[in-house]
């Protein structure tokens, strides 16, 4: 079945790769790696905003712990890419077949920009709960299609390390 789905994406243009003579990388995996860094980019950039807009101390610390996991396994993903010979991003259209890139609005991060106070840390909550939820559903399709061993245990870090943020933001969110 995971055969399959690589021979379906490789067709359809969705794992579009170098020659592979030269890529070491599992088209899959590259797959994965070539989404999830961007995602991981916009979350940094949005709980950046925390630094000094939040008011909850709680919020502020969970920005900095998101930015700093996130920005390490962006520098992992990188440089898997790169031992790989694949390229960091894939073309703009490659990932349509299977639903495009999971992104947030960056119309909603931009609405972010200009709060501050409980408002600005019950928006930026309610944006990173959705957007972490969309790292999980990435992450479980790596863990289960992905063939890099490597790779497929960065999921899974990633899936329960997201899971437990959200269990923690819903809990943020409840007491306000």
């Amino acid at each position: 079945m995971v055969r399959l789905l690589l021979v379906l994406l490789v067709l359809s243009g969705c794992a579009a790769q170098p020659d592979s003579t030269t890529l070491r990388g599992d088209p899959l995996d590259v797959m994965f790696l070539q989404m999830m860094i961007p995602h991981h980019e916009q979350g940094v950039s949005m709980v950046a905003l925390a630094a000094d807009r939040a008011a909850d101390a709680d919020v502020r610390m969970l920005a900095a712990a998101i930015s700093s996991t996130q920005a390490t396994e962006i520098g992992t993903m990188k440089g898997w890419l790169t031992s790989w010979g694949a390229p960091m991003t894939a073309p703009p259209d490659a990932h349509l077949d299977h639903g495009g890139m999971r992104r947030s609005d960056p119309e909603e991060i931009g609405r972010l920009s200009g709060l501050t106070g409980a408002e600005f840390d019950r928006r930026l909550l309610n944006v990173l709960i959705a957007h972490q939820d969309d790292a999980v559903q990435m992450a479980r399709w790596e863990a289960g299609s992905g063939a890099k061993q490597e790779v497929r245990d960065l999921a899974g870090r990633i899936e329960r390390s997201r899971v437990a943020q959200i269990e923690m933001m819903k809990g943020f969110l409840g007491r306000a």
